[in-house]
């Protein structure tokens, strides 16, 4: 017979269920003890990493109690002040400053900041281990509790000894920038020129070359005439004259000499006219915007280019009667003389017997655009948005600065037009530049 347990005590059982609570509640403490370790380590991980943000910040950092007094700061501010950190705690923000003023302004921008995500800015005058006063540009914000108790502030500031020394910097790359574009600018109008040059050697060389070859005979002629003279007034007798005269042939001589005169008097018009052309091209200010004759910049590009560097383009064009476009001739002249010569290159590129471009010139209200297309193997689809880029360029090293479609964009742009590359239907580029019709005067 099972003997009972006496009144009071557990049975088996029951402590078995008391052990295993037990063992439970024991489980857990371990569980939220090992937890807590890593709350720990976590902590103080966290407490490493903003400890080394804030000795590594350059900029000077405080954080203050609703008071204003400072409970941390980092390396930075106590360099710049020099005192260390326990002397710093619990000091009023404002004994750092130089003077009243810059107190007053941080005591007013402090007190009228208390709402979350409130900041402001302000320039301070700091007391450097010397004494003497040091402008910094002070950010303050609002620091705020979990529910957003208001709790202090944190103020973030820079030297402004090292803004000016970084905007020196700035200002000094800036520049180096400016003259390099400078250079690069000039280097692609020295091209362009040496392309025009070509144009206007070539056109010079007929009327100077004829007018030359007139001097020469007018020069002989001159000297013979000399000869017959002097025996004129020398006395020479009739008889003489007569046979001097034939010898010298003064009679077609004379007959000569008008047409040797028209002559020379066309060539120096033909280059008085080429001069003059010229200088309408490229007037003394070259930014000045005006009314120009779109007719009269194609048929000048057309006859520099084919008469320089494109000798063998061909040209399909007709004159349409269009309004006068508002920009500058000669900078439209440069527009259209890089793009034949680009639509020169491309269709050589593209090993065409015939180097071709088409020129068709519309107009719609306010606005009069010119499409320009070449024969030649046109544009890769990756490549059409960076033809106007500075420096991109697809042809091969040496035949140009990358700087040509990139310039004329920008000329169309100050003209108030646009510029647009696209591959036509029937194959090669086409570039379309459509320019506002000049307003009234």
């Amino acid at each position: 017979m099972a003997r009972k347990p006496p009144p009071g005590s557990l049975d088996e059982d029951a402590w078995i269920e008391v052990i295993a609570r037990m063992d439970e509640v024991y489980s857990k403490l371990v569980q939220d003890e090992i937890a807590l370790e890593e709350k720990n380590v976590e902590l103080e991980q966290s407490q490493q990493f903003i400890a080394g943000l804030l000795s590594s910040m350059s900029d000077v950092l405080l954080a203050c109690d609703p008071q204003g007094r400072i409970e941390e700061s980092n390396s930075a501010l106590r360099t710049l002040v020099g005192r260390d950190e326990q002397s710093l705690s619990g000091s009023p923000a404002y004994v750092l400053l130089a003077d009243p003023h810059s107190e007053t302004q941080l005591r007013q921008t402090l007190a009228s900041l208390r709402h979350p995500n409130a900041s402001a800015s302000l320039e301070v005058n700091f007391k450097d281990v010397n004494g003497a006063p040091v402008p910094v540009d002070v950010s303050c914000t609002v620091r705020s509790a979990g529910n957003g108790r208001f709790i202090g502030h944190v103020l973030v500031g820079r030297p402004l000894g090292e803004l000016q020394h970084a905007y020196r910097q700035l200002h000094e790359a800036h520049e180096a920038l400016k003259r390099t574009q400078q250079q690069l600018l000039h280097a692609e109008k020295m091209a362009s020129l040496g392309r025009l040059v070509a144009g206007v050697a070539h056109e010079l060389n007929n009327p100077i070359s004829f007018v030359l070859a007139n001097a020469h005979v007018l020069d002989s002629y001159g000297k013979r005439l000399q000869q017959y003279l002097q025996a004129v007034h020398g006395g020479e007798s009739h008889a003489g004259l007569q046979a001097l005269r034939q010898q010298l042939r003064i009679d077609p001589l004379l007959s000569d000499l008008p047409s040797l005169i028209e002559g020379s008097m066309e060539g120096a018009q033909r280059t008085a006219d080429i001069v003059s052309a010229l200088k309408r091209f490229s007037a003394v200010d070259r930014e000045a915007l005006g009314e120009v004759d779109l007719n009269d910049v194609i048929e000048r590009a057309i006859h520099w280019v084919c008469r320089g560097v494109a000798p063998d383009l061909q040209v399909h064009w007709q004159a349409v009667d269009t309004p006068p476009v508002r920009g500058n001739a000669g900078q439209l002249l440069q527009v259209l003389m890089n793009l034949m010569q680009n639509a020169y290159d491309a269709a050589q590129a593209a090993n065409q017997a015939l180097p071709t471009v088409w020129i068709e010139v519309t107009q719609e209200p306010g606005w009069v655009t010119l499409r320009l297309r070449d024969n030649g193997a046109g544009i890769a689809e990756k490549h059409l948005s960076q033809v106007f880029d500075p420096f991109f360029s697809t042809k091969s090293v040496g035949k140009g600065t990358g700087l040509g479609l990139s310039i004329s964009y920008g000329i169309i742009e100050r003209c108030g037009g646009r510029m647009v590359a696209a591959n036509h239907p029937e194959g090669g580029a086409q570039f379309t530049v459509t320019l506002p019709e000049a307003g009234p005067a």
